[in-house]
């Protein structure tokens, strides 16, 4: 198969399965069976693309030119490849996990539930491979509407309301900020390109490129600053797979791989840290990290916490985007990584948790780590991952960011990252030391909590030993990004 014909079949594959999932709704288990087989063939997929990129290629497809100049086409480059490689790997893994949770919670649509989830994945396949913006902005559209029944799945009144929260707050962001921003360019460049160094430079005034930097970054509400963040945490009522690929998989990530993108390829590194506006907007960055964590703290609903620690984690992306380094960019890419294994392990456990015990707040952990111990465990893993201790994968990403601070020359931001960690330590190691350290006896209720089903439990501890495995093995990511910095 050649390199063309792999980049395409890496975006249409999961709409491909939309017919045997459909086909087989009377048939769970070659339903399941379906999925699990389409989401292993995708990864097979990214992987040789990943191997091509790392080769120095860079395979390319024009589908169509809607307009001279305007045409929908798909490449791999670096950060798209990491992109599509943690999507396809963690839709692989919540694949699984779900089978557990669906039957075990006894949800209803199943067969609904795992047709929008693969349509999910092919519109994120689509954002990651974008060959250029007009491109990544269809998808990213279509990524809205594909995840709106997922959303709204259990069909009752506060689920219809989370879905006008959601659908209002993310399309309104994208067609009055995104879209503006998107034709505006246009205007201005005659080219939607993802160009290395940008397309910006010597055609756009510093003060003009500040106004579309602004509109971007707020019409990419998927990046969740605040105060276009809301969606967020309505989304919650949604069944824990669906809040997983919210806020580790698909959603929130592929809007700060757009933020990422948008630094790299439409203004350059060079010219966003020459423009006076980025040095403002990297302020909006650092309140929501910080204010997300302080609201998280207030949170007794275990889901809400992890929601709105995600808001937080999401602007260390953005933050090392406008700091307009490479290193930066390198931190923000391994956070993108980073975050996704130790949050998605985080909502599985929550997950576990419900199926298990039907407990959803805080203050019920006591005591469950006696019975829940690999759950338990594996969530005191993903959150000290999250907060950036070695030896777990989230100490890198910290770790790059940090240095780009100092590389910009930026200390304020450098005690907001310090300052926020400390913060999510407050936010989720209690959790964990409640469930295994209590005052006295656990409470009745948790003596008699079981594990999850086994196919929740061996996710959340693969994922687990995900975040171990990329602070003992994060050369692969940091060569993939360190391609970011080579011309094309």
């Amino acid at each position: 198969m050649s390199p063309e014909i792999t980049l395409l079949a890496a975006v249409a594959l999961p709409f491909v399965a939309l017919l045997p999932v459909l086909a087989l709704r009377r048939h769970p288990n070659l339903r399941e069976s379906a999925t699990l087989v389409t989401a292993l063939c995708l990864l097979l997929l990214v992987l040789s693309l990943l191997n091509q990129v790392q080769q120095g290629g860079r395979p390319a497809a024009r589908v169509v030119e809607t307009l001279p100049g305007l045409s929908i086409a798909f490449e791999a480059e670096p950060l798209g490849v990491l992109f599509a490689l943690l999507a396809s790997f963690l839709w692989l893994v919540t694949a699984v996990y779900s089978i557990g949770y669906m039957r075990g919670h006894g949800e209803a649509h199943q067969t609904r539930f795992y047709a929008c989830f693969a349509a999910a994945l092919g519109s994120t396949m689509g954002v990651a491979l974008a060959g250029n913006l007009f491109t990544l902005f269809i998808f990213y559209e279509l990524l809205t509407l594909t995840t709106y029944p997922l959303v709204t799945h259990n069909g009752d009144a506060v689920a219809r309301h989370a879905g006008r929260v959601y659908l209002g707050l993310l399309l309104g962001s994208s067609v009055a900020f995104f879209l503006l921003a998107l034709i505006a360019t246009w205007s201005l460049t005659g080219t939607l390109a993802f160009r290395h160094g940008g397309i910006l430079a010597g055609l756009v005034a510093p003060g003009t490129a500040g106004i579309l930097l602004a509109l971007y970054l707020f019409g990419i509400g998927k990046a969740a600053l605040m105060p276009l963040h809301r969606w967020l945490p309505a989304a919650m009522v949604a069944p824990t797979p669906v809040s997983a690929l919210l806020h580790a998989v698909a959603v929130v990530k592929a809007g700060v791989f757009t933020v990422l993108k948008l630094a790299v390829y439409i203004f350059g590194l060079d010219y966003l840290a020459a423009i006076p506006l980025t040095q403002w907007l990297t302020y909006v960055a650092a309140a929501t990290l910080l204010l997300a964590s302080l609201i998280a703290l207030r949170q007794d609903n275990l889901k809400l916490r992890l929601a709105y620690s995600t808001i937080g984690q999401l602007s260390y992306i953005v933050l090392g985007a406008l700091l307009a380094t490479p290193a930066g960019v390198l931190g923000g890419g391994l956070h993108m990584v980073m975050h996704a294994f130790g949050k998605i392990t985080l909502f599985f456990c929550a997950g576990a948790i419900l199926v298990a015990s039907g407990k959803t707040r805080v203050s019920e952990m006591r005591g469950l780590g006696r019975r829940m111990p690999f759950t338990m465990a594996a969530f005191l893993i993903a959150s000290l991952s999250i907060i950036g201790i070695p030896p777990l994968g989230g100490f890198w990403s910290k770790w790059f960011l940090g240095l780009a601070t100092l590389d910009a020359d930026r200390l304020a931001m450098l005690a907001v990252i310090l300052t926020s960690s400390l913060l999510s330590v407050a936010y989720l190691l209690p959790i964990p030391l409640r469930a295994f350290f209590t005052d006295g006896k656990p409470q009745p209720q948790a003596a008699r909590v079981q594990e999850a089903p086994l196919a929740c439990v061996a996710a959340l501890l693969l994922t687990a030993l995900g975040c171990l495995l990329l602070f003992l093995l994060p050369e692969p990511l940091y060569r993939l990004l360190q391609l970011l910095a080579v011309p094309e």
